[in-house]
C-alpha cells in the first residue's frame, strides 16, 4: 500500500514537476511540499483538493492508501456531487482542529479557550490555546491542560508553572516523573529548596532512596546533616530529625517530607 506521502511524489514526477513549480502552484512553500513527501506533514482540506484538481486524481485516492490505482474525480450529475460532498466533509472532521472561545473575557483573555487537533500522524493545531482556562496541544493560561501547558496551574506531558504537573514539569512547586522546581516531588526530583523522591536532590532538603542536599534523609543520603534509612524509619522520626535542622518549616511541607522519608522503601 502506498501512503499519501509516495503518492504525491509519483504523481508530481508523472507530470514532470519540480518541487518549487508544484508549490508555486499551490501557492506553498517548497518546503511544505518537501514535509508533505517526507510524510512528516499533511496539506490541509483546501490543499488536498487542490491536489486532485490539479493531477485529475479523487481526494479519497490520496488520503486512503488502500486505494492503489488514481481515481479520476466523479462526473458532477447531483447524485455524486452530493457523495462527494459527504466524502469531503468526513475527511474535514478527520483533518480540522476543534476550536472554541467564550465570549466572556478577563484581562482581555477568554474566560475558556479550546484549540484540540487530531492528526494521524501528529498533534498540531494552527493555534495556541490561549485563556483564563486554556485546554488543547499547546495550552497557555492561568489553568493550562495540554500536550504542552504553560500557566499558573499547569498539567501536561511537558508542564511549566507556578504549580505544575506532568511527565516533565517545571514549576515553583513541581511534581511528575521527572520535576524540577523550588519545590519538587517525583521518582527523579531536582528541588533548588526541597526534593522528595526515589533520586531528590535539594538544595536545603532532600528525601529519597538516593538523597543529596544540605539535610539529606534516605537509603543513601549525601550531606550537612544526614538521616539514613537503616532498618526503617518512623514518621516522628524523620520530623524530629527535619525540625532540629529546620525549625522553621511549614508544618504541611515538614508533614509531606517526614511522610516520604517514612516510606522510602
Amino acid at each position: 500500500m502506498k501512503t499519501f506521502s509516495e503518492k504525491l511524489l509519483d504523481l508530481r514526477r508523472r507530470e514532470g514537476l519540480s518541487q518549487e513549480q508544484l508549490a508555486d502552484r499551490l501557492g506553498v512553500t517548497r518546503q511544505s511540499v518537501s514535509k508533505w513527501e517526507s510524510g512528516t506533514a499533511i496539506p490541509e482540506l483546501t490543499k488536498l483538493i487542490a491536489l486532485s484538481d490539479l493531477f485529475s486524481v479523487s481526494v479519497d485516492y490520496l488520503v486512503k492508501d488502500h486505494l492503489e490505482k488514481p481515481e479520476r474525480p466523479a462526473v458532477e450529475t447531483s447524485a455524486s456531487t452530493e457523495k462527494l460532498e459527504k466524502q469531503v466533509e468526513e475527511i474535514s472532521r478527520f483533518f480540522r482542529a476543534w476550536t472554541w472561545e467564550s465570549q466572556t473575557k478577563l484581562f482581555g483573555l477568554p474566560l475558556v479557550s479550546i484549540c484540540l487537533s487530531f492528526y494521524p500522524h501528529m498533534m498540531r493545531c494552527r493555534k495556541t490555546a490561549r485563556g483564563i482556562i486554556a485546554i488543547g496541544n499547546v495550552a497557555v493560561g492561568v489553568v493550562a491542560l495540554g500536550a504542552l501547558s504553560v500557566g499558573v496551574f499547569s498539567i501536561g506531558a511537558l508542564s511549566v508553572g507556578a504549580f505544575a504537573l506532568g511527565a516533565l514539569a517545571f514549576g515553583l512547586a513541581a511534581l511528575g516523573p521527572v520535576a524540577i522546581g523550588l519545590l519538587a516531588f517525583g521518582p527523579v526530583a531536582l528541588g533548588l529548596w526541597y526534593a522528595g523522591g526515589v533520586a531528590a536532590l535539594g538544595g536545603k532538603i532532600a528525601v529519597g532512596v538516593a538523597a543529596v542536599g544540605e539535610t539529606a534523609v534516605g537509603y543513601d543520603a549525601a550531606g550537612k546533616h544526614i538521616l539514613l534509612w537503616g532498618d526503617g524509619l518512623t514518621h516522628p522520626e524523620v520530623e524530629a530529625f527535619l525540625l532540629e535542622h529546620h525549625p522553621n518549616l511549614w508544618k504541611p511541607l515538614l508533614n509531606l517530607l517526614a511522610y516520604f522519608g517514612a516510606n522510602i522503601k
